[in-house]
C-alpha cells in the first residue's frame, strides 16, 4: 500500500494543505494490546451481579434492551472504549454531526417484526397504513438525491452506471439482476428463505450452501459474468457491507448482500434507507437508554472462567487503575473473538478462522463545495473505479440546508488477502500518508478539493468487520465459536453470524437473552 504512484499530485495537495487541521483517531487498540500481556494489578475490589454483559457494541446494547423486556433490570454491561456504540459509533464537530462507523440501515423486510418493534418505539416508525404498511418518519429517511456516481468523468443518478454502458455490460446488468431477485423470493422445503437477515431465520435446506466455498468472483466467471462494469459494481458492493472485495469474500455472502432484503419494509420507497447525520450511532443512542445506570465505560474484561456455580470475570478500569472482579450468575460475552481469545482458554484456534478488514474514516471539513456537478451533491457519493467507498455528506439530513462549511464523511476498505499484515501496516502511518491518501483518491471528480479543506478527521479501524471468507458462513469454527461454555458464559457477535450490519447484530442480544431466560424457565 503506497503512494509512490501519486508523485506531483501528492506533493500539490501537501502544499495546499498548509495549515489544515488533521486528527487521527481510532479505537483503543494500545489499551485492547495489553489483553496480549495480561498485565494487570491484582484485584481490588469485587462485585457480585446476577447477569454481566462484556461488550457496549450493538449487540451488547440489544442485549441489555432486551433483559429489560423480559423484566431482568439487575445487570452490568462493560464496555473497553469510553463510549458506547462499537462501530455504530460517532462524534461532532461545530458544524455537524458525523459517524465514525455504520452510517445507515435499509428498510427491515416487512417479517423482521423484532426490529419493527424496536423502531416503532423510537418513533423511527410513526404508525403504519391502513394497507399494514409501516410509515417512516420522512426525516428519518435519506432527502433527495440520494446516491450519485461519478463515471466516465461525469456525475449521474444512483450508482449503476447508466449512461456509457457497452450494450454487452446492460446485458449482464439485466441478467444478474433477474437472478438476484430470483435468489431474493425463494424458499427451501421448510418454508424459509435461503437468504435472509438475520441469518438465524433462514432455510436449513442445503441447496446453496456449497456456494460459500467459492469465492464471489469465481461465482460470477461460472456464470458467465465478465463486463468489467457489473464486477466493478459488485466488487464496491462487497467492500461496502464484508471489507473485502469479490476475489475474497464467499459467493453465498456476496448473493446474500442483493437477495437477502425483500424491499418490502414499506408501501413506498422500497429502496430508501435510515440515515442520520451522526449515522448508526443514533440507532445506538436509542438502545442506550435501556442499560442506563448499569453501565461502565473504560473497563477492559481480561480473564472469565467458571467457579462454582459463578462465572468470575476480571476486568481493569482503566481510570481508577485498578482491578475488578465481577462474581455473575450469567455472562454474556458480546465481543468479537480476536477479543474473546484473550477472555478465556483454548479459544485462539477458533479465532484464527475469523477475517475483519481494516476500514477507515475520513471526516472532511469544507470552506465550500461550489463545482456545480451536472448532478448533485447526494447524500452518497461513490467514485467508479475508486479506491475508496466514496464519501456521504454528513450535513444531508438536516432541515436547514445553508451551512457555514460543508462537511463529508469518506469511507475506504481495504480489501485484500492478508488482512492482519495490513492491520499492522496501518497503524504505522502517519497522517500525511492518510490525507494524501483521501484527497488523491476524490481527486478523479474533485480536483480543487485540496484547496478547500480546512479540517480532516481520519479514523483508523483496524478490525472494522467480520469479512465472510469462503467456506467460513456454514463452517464448524463459527458453531464452535457461539457455543455456551458450562451453561453459563454465553457468546454473542455479529461476527457470529459472518455479516456485519446492524440488523444481525441487533438479532444476536435479543436471541441470546431469549435462550437465556428460556432456558432459565425450562430449568425450574
Amino acid at each position: 500500500m503506497v503512494l509512490a504512484w501519486l508523485g506531483p499530485l501528492a506533493q500539490s495537495c501537501r502544499e495546499k494543505l498548509a495549515g489544515t487541521v488533521i486528527r487521527l483517531t481510532g479505537t483503543n487498540h494500545v489499551l485492547g494490546h495489553r489483553l496480549w500481556a495480561k498485565s494487570f494489578p491484582k484485584p481490588a475490589r469485587k462485585l457480585t451481579i446476577p447477569y454481566l454483559i462484556i461488550g457496549g457494541g450493538i449487540t451488547g446494547l440489544s442485549a441489555a434492551r432486551q433483559l429489560v423486556k423480559r423484566g431482568v433490570d439487575d445487570f452490568l454491561l462493560i464496555e473497553m472504549e469510553d463510549h458506547l456504540g462499537g462501530n455504530s459509533s460517532g462524534s461532532e464537530n461545530k458544524y455537524s454531526r458525523f459517524p465514525l462507523g455504520a452510517h445507515y440501515l435499509p428498510l427491515p423486510n416487512f417479517h423482521d417484526k423484532e426490529l419493527l418493534d424496536f423502531l416503532e418505539e423510537e418513533k423511527i416508525i410513526t404508525g403504519y397504513n391502513a394497507k399494514g404498511f409501516p410509515v417512516f418518519d420522512e426525516q428519518q429517511l435519506t432527502f433527495s438525491p440520494q446516491e450519485r456516481l461519478f463515471y466516465n468523468n461525469t456525475w449521474q443518478e444512483g450508482l449503476i452506471p447508466k449512461f456509457g454502458l457497452p450494450p454487452e455490460a446492460d446485458d449482464e446488468f439485466g441478467r444478474f439482476f433477474m437472478m438476484m431477485d430470483n435468489f431474493r423470493n425463494e424458499k427451501g422445503s421448510d418454508g424459509k428463505f435461503f437468504f435472509d437477515i438475520p441469518l438465524s431465520s433462514i432455510s436449513e435446506d442445503k441447496k446453496y450452501t456449497a456456494i460459500d466455498m467459492i469465492t464471489m468472483e469465481q461465482w460470477l466467471n461460472d456464470k458467465g459474468f465478465r463486463t468489467l462494469p457489473l464486477k466493478e459494481y459488485i466488487d464496491y458492493c462487497c467492500r461496502d457491507d464484508f471489507g473485502l472485495g469479490i476475489a475474497y469474500v464467499s459467493a453465498w455472502a456476496g448473493i446474500h448482500y442483493f437477495a437477502a432484503r425483500k424491499h418490502n419494509g414499506g408501501e413506498y420507497n422500497h429502496d430508501n434507507v435510515l440515515t442520520w447525520p451522526e449515522g448508526n450511532a443514533r440507532l445506538a443512542t436509542h438502545l442506550k437508554r435501556y442499560n442506563k445506570g448499569k453501565t461502565q465505560t473504560g473497563w477492559l474484561a481480561f480473564d472469565v472462567s467458571t467457579e462454582g456455580d459463578k462465572v468470575i470475570a476480571k476486568a481493569f478500569d482503566a481510570v481508577a487503575g485498578e482491578t475488578v472482579t465481577i462474581a455473575a450468575d450469567k455472562v454474556i460475552i458480546a465481543a468479537p473473538q480476536f477479543v474473546n481469545q484473550y477472555l478465556l482458554p483454548d479459544r485462539k484456534k477458533i479465532a484464527r478462522h475469523f477475517t475483519y478488514a481494516p476500514w477507515l474514516l475520513a471526516t472532511l471539513t469544507l470552506r465550500e463545495f461550489n463545482e456545480e456537478p451536472a448532478y448533485p451533491l447526494s447524500w452518497d457519493n461513490v467514485i467508479h473505479g475508486g479506491r475508496g467507498l466514496g464519501y456521504i455528506h454528513d450535513q444531508h439530513q438536516m432541515l436547514g440546508q445553508l451551512q457555514d462549511r460543508i462537511v463529508i464523511t469518506y469511507y475506504h476498505s481495504f480489501s485484500t488477502n492478508d488482512s492482519k499484515k495490513t492491520r499492522k501496516d496501518i497503524y504505522r502511518k502517519k497522517e500525511d500518508y492518510w490525507k494524501d491518501l483521501v484527497l488523491s483518491d476524490l481527486h478523479a471528480a474533485h480536483p480543487s478539493l485540496a484547496e478547500k479543506v480546512e479540517e480532516i478527521s481520519i479514523h483508523l479501524l483496524g478490525h472494522g468487520m467480520i469479512s465472510p471468507t469462503p467456506g467460513f458462513l456454514f463452517g464448524s469454527p463459527k458453531v464452535e465459536a457461539a457455543r455456551p461454555v458450562a451453561g453459563k458464559i454465553y457468546f454473542a457477535h455479529s461476527d457470529l453470524s459472518g455479516i456485519s450490519i446492524f440488523e444481525e447484530a441487533f438479532h444476536q442480544g435479543v436471541n441470546i437473552v431469549n435462550r437465556i431466560l428460556d432456558e432459565a424457565a425450562l430449568d425450574t
